[in-house]
Parts: structure tokens; sequence; C-alpha cells
């Protein structure tokens, strides 16, 4: 059996080395999460359970921990985030949670970034793929395969923002104004403006680009395209691009071929020999890493989809691009997400869409993004056998043309059924 530490029946995963030890038995730590989170946790679960049995026989099971956040946080201990919450992810390493609701404007701060943060979750991870049966508003979207790789921590969602009228937003224009005049001369509207900050660091880069190469070279993806506005912001963006290339060249060395090496081969030796060099090192399995402005890759993703394999980006643009990429092929209700550590470990894997109050209680929304992220979750632990099964009743759903109403409506000679009933023909379909 793994290595485990164990409380009475309670087992669970441990990082050593970079490697996980998983018991047979996992204790895993969930939040419902708001809205439609209680729905479509409870069709989740019985898909993840069902896997796990039927792909191991009951020598394998996972052990849900509840832990609380968001409104049933407040309602009960009143507190969006209690500190309990956050201690039983960093006891149990690797956890799961539904969508939880962020104000817009005022307000508290979100929780999805207050957990990311709280545990150093830098990898936003969001596979995107093409489901067989899905309707799509692209004519190819089976083309679509792509994993994106954005940070989770920085850029601007540090959240170091100024409201205009505050003490704080004056003394920082004075600030700006008194230290940086010609900064403070590009604010188009300097008595009306409200300031924000945009950190990016070259450790928060360098660890990104270099978990996206490690995920490329382990799942046998061929390029790794880093996106970025460094023509704009030459500084923060600009800087994301040459420390993603850096931690490329100096820490995976012979493993990887880079445009800026291509651009070096073609300045001496003309761009017959650099793309000669290119297709050599490709053809021994080398990644690829290149990089593109993000207003291209938008572009791109729509007409070459296929020139596209992992890409990594600063958090906004990432944030962004995901939720494109999701429209491509079906949308964000089927998109799986993960934020994880893979130095400590940890992780968290979650619906990507928002709480949908509206159908709240009704066993409506569609739980596939859940049950995706669990399927990732899966994976990420070894647990291969039970993933698959996740993906052949998806396919098997789908196939048998059962789906909920947001599909529903947009092939209407499907049969409908509800979130549970979702649920019940993944697990037939396995």
């Amino acid at each position: 059996m793994s290595k485990s530490d164990t409380t009475g029946n309670e087992q669970r995963i441990l990082c050593e080395n970079g490697r996980l030890n998983v018991p047979n038995t996992p204790t895993i730590p969930y939040i419902e999460g708001d809205g439609i989170g209680p729905d479509i946790w409870r069709a989740a679960k019985a898909v993840l359970n069902a896997a796990v049995e039927k792909a191991y026989n009951g020598s394998r099971a996972i052990i849900w921990k509840e832990v609380l956040a968001g409104e049933k946080a407040v309602n009960q201990l009143g507190n969006g985030l209690p500190e309990e919450t956050l201690q039983a992810f960093r006891h149990y390493l690797v956890g799961m949670k539904g969508p939880m609701g962020t104000p817009v404007g005022g307000g508290a701060r979100s929780l999805n970034v207050a957990l990311r943060k709280e545990l150093d979750l830098y990898v936003c991870q969001r596979p995107v793929r093409w489901f067989k049966g899905l309707p799509a508003p692209v004519v190819h979207p089976e083309h679509v395969n792509m994993v994106i790789f954005r940070e989770n921590t920085e850029d601007v969602y540090a959240g170091i923002e100024f409201e205009l009228g505050s003490e704080d937003n004056t003394k920082f224009a004075a600030l700006l104004q008194e230290n940086f005049p010609s900064q403070y001369a590009k604010v188009r509207f300097p008595k009306t403006s409200a300031f924000g900050i945009k950190p990016v660091s070259s450790e928060g880069s360098r660890r990104l680009v270099s978990s996206a190469i490690r995920y490329a070279l382990t799942n046998g993806r061929k390029s790794v395209t880093l996106m970025h506005k460094g023509n704009i912001m030459k500084f923060t963006e600009g800087g994301f691009r040459k420390w993603g290339y850096a931690a490329a060249e100096e820490d995976f060395g012979d493993r990887v071929f880079t445009q800026l090496q291509w651009e070096r081969i073609k300045a001496d030796q003309g761009e017959d020999a650099a793309n000669t060099v290119r297709e050599t090192a490709l053809a021994e399995g080398k990644v690829y890493i290149k990089d593109m402005i993000a207003d291209a890759v938008f572009e791109a993703v729509l007409t070459r989809p296929q020139e596209f394999d992992v890409i990594a980006s600063p958090n906004l643009n990432g944030d962004y691009l995901s939720d494109a990429l999701a429209a491509q092929v079906g949308g964000i209700g089927i998109a799986p997400g993960a934020n994880i550590n893979d130095v400590t470990g940890a992780a968290v894997f979650e619906a990507t869409h928002g709480t949908a109050p509206l159908f709240a209680n009704t066993n409506k929304a569609n739980p596939s993004s859940l049950i995706l992220s669990g399927e990732m979750m899966l994976r990420y632990i070894g647990w291969q056998e039970a993933a698959d099964l996740v993906i052949r009743g998806l396919e098997g759903a789908l196939a048998a043309r059962t789906v909920t109403f947001d599909i529903h409506r947009l092939i209407p000679d499907a049969t409908l059924v509800s979130t549970d009933g979702f649920g019940e023909s993944m697990i037939k379909a396995m």
C-alpha cells in the first residue's frame, strides 16, 4: 500500500520529493459550492464513486469530507472562508470545490482567488477538448485539443486597487505624481481615475512556464506557446515572455527547442538551416517553445487551432482565453479546471462556471464541468483507470443523446434529463 498518515480510518495523500503517495482510501475534502453547487456536486460525487468502484472492484475508494466556504459558511459560521477549511485543504493536499459567487464592484474579494493565494496554487490548468455530440459554433471543434496553464496568483488578480474618492487613491496618485512624473503624465484623466497595480514576477512566471513544459514532456505534447501582450506592457507581459524562455532553456536544456534558438540559428546560418534544426529537434521528441501576442492567439485558435497544444499565460489573458476556448467546444458548462502547486502537490479541482442562482435546487444544471474536474483529479492522483471510465461515461451519455437543458435547447430532438439523470446516464455508459 502507498504511504499515508492514518488517524482511525483516515488516510491522506502525501507528497514526497515531488511525487504523490496515494493510499487506497484517501480522504478528500470538498466544498459543495453556492447556487447550483449542491445539485452538480451530488451528480459528480455519484459518477466519481461509480468510476472508482467499477475500476478497482472495491479495493479503492474516496472518503469524501465536506468543508465549508461561501454562502453555507457565512450562514453557519459567519465567515466565507474559515481557517478550518484552509487547514483541511493543507492537511489532505488534494480537494474539490463547486462554484462560489464573487461580488462585482464592491463587496468581498473573490473566495476562489483567496483560496488559490492561501494555498499558493499558482497553476490554473484548463484542458479544452470537444466531445462528439456536443453542439459547437465552429466548423471543426474536433481540432481543439489544448491545455491552458494560467498563472494564478499575480497580475491584476493580485487585487491591488485604489478606489476613486478614497484616501488611499489620493495618496497613490500623489505618490505617482511626485516620484514618477513621466508615468503620471500618461494618465489620461488623473483626477477621476481609480488605480490598480499589475505585479508580474520572474519567479512566478518561471515556475508557471516550467510547470507547463513539464506537463508537455510528461504527456507527449509537442509545443508550449507563451501567450503575452509584451508589445504594449513591455516589462510585465514582456517580462513573462523573457522569463518563460529563460526557464525553458536553462531548466530543460536539450529536452526543448525554442523559438529563440531558431532565431539565433537563422541569424547565423540562414532560415533553411534553422528550419532543418527545428524539424530534427521535433522529430527527436523535443517540445517546441514559442510565443505569440495575446490578440493574435485569439484569432489563431479560431482559424488554426491544430497549431496549439499547451498555452502558458499570465493571469488575466489566461482567464479570457480559457472561457473563449470552452465556447468553441460546447460552452463553459463542460469545461473542467484545476488549481495546482506541482512542487508541494497541493491541488483543488473545481467547476469553472458560475453559481447560476436562478437554477439553484432545480436539478437542471449540467454537472459536466465538475465531473470532468473530478476526472482530472483522478488522473492527478494516478487513478487512470477510473478517470478513463469517467470519459467513457460522458462519451456514452452524449452518444445516447441524453443531455441537460443547456444542451437540449441547442439539439431539441435529444432526450432531456435532470442533473441527477445525466449522472445516471454516465454511470450506465461506463
